[in-house]
């Protein structure tokens, strides 16, 4: 068990399902005093009333102040977990300015708000962990989804930049990188997802206890499938080997469609 989560204040957004609603329950199971955060409040306090949480609905990029005091002044670690994605025919994807502003803001500047809201805090007392749930879109990309793997790379990049310039001063962070992961998101990804997602997809419980090992071992990158080492070593080692492959899957997708 990961000693600094027993009675930890720990906030979880996106919580109401999926891969947050793990998160919470994985470490309520831990001790720690668990906020669920999530746009739809009928979701949130019904993963709270289960965990024995504290429920603070509303957008995940204005969260922290509610948060803190719900949590009686504290939050010792926060999970930037919420996320949107979007995908559809090529042109279309790429004309979407309505989805590249809400990823932007969701899966980018909401973790950009939190992370300004919380480090004052943190730095003064010399600790607090980041959370950031990523996505191997991050690190390699998804065909069919261009805002989701653009800006899933401005996360991880943000998610390095806060470990790089404040590890020496007790900030832990932590970057989830999954591919393909049982949840309503993954169900709306449509015949990309299918091809190349659901194969391999895992339990968001899976991710949970991913989280917690990488936390145990006190690691950046945390790979729920390890196989993703492998690909993202390729990416760097042979970028034009790996975009062809890539490319192969897009030529296989539009088969489909």
């Amino acid at each position: 068990m990961v000693e600094a989560v027993q009675d930890a204040g720990v906030v979880v957004t996106g919580a109401g399902g999926g891969i947050g609603a793990a998160l919470a329950r994985r470490f309520a199971a831990a001790g720690a005093r668990v906020v669920v955060n999530d746009l739809d409040a009928a979701k949130a306090a019904a993963v709270a009333d289960e965990i024995g949480g504290i429920a603070v609905p509303g957008d995940a990029s204005a969260v922290v102040a509610d948060a803190r005091d719900a949590l009686g002044g504290v939050v010792d670690v926060y999970c930037a977990n919420a996320g949107v994605a979007f995908g559809g025919p090529d042109l279309d994807d790429l004309g979407d300015d309505k989805a590249w502003s809400l990823s932007w803001d969701v899966n980018v500047m909401a973790h950009v708000r939190a992370a300004h809201a919380l480090l004052p805090e943190w730095l003064e007392r010399g600790s607090g962990r980041f959370v950031s749930t990523v996505s191997a879109a991050g690190l390699l990309t998804m065909i069919g989804a261009a805002p989701y793997a653009v800006t899933k790379h401005g996360a991880y990049a943000f998610a390095e930049y806060l470990s790089l310039t404040y590890r020496h001063r007790g900030i832990k962070v932590h970057a989830i990188c999954p591919q393909g992961v049982r949840t309503d998101m993954l169900a709306a990804t449509g015949t990309a997802g299918d091809l190349v997602l659901k194969p391999t997809a895992i339990a968001p419980e899976d991710v949970a206890d991913a989280l917690f090992k990488g936390m145990e071992e006190d690691r950046f990158l945390i790979l729920p499938h390890p196989e993703v080492a492998g690909f993202y070593e390729a990416r760097a080692g042979d970028p034009d080997r790996w975009l062809a492959g890539m490319n192969h899957l897009q030529q296989k997708w539009e088969e489909t469609r």
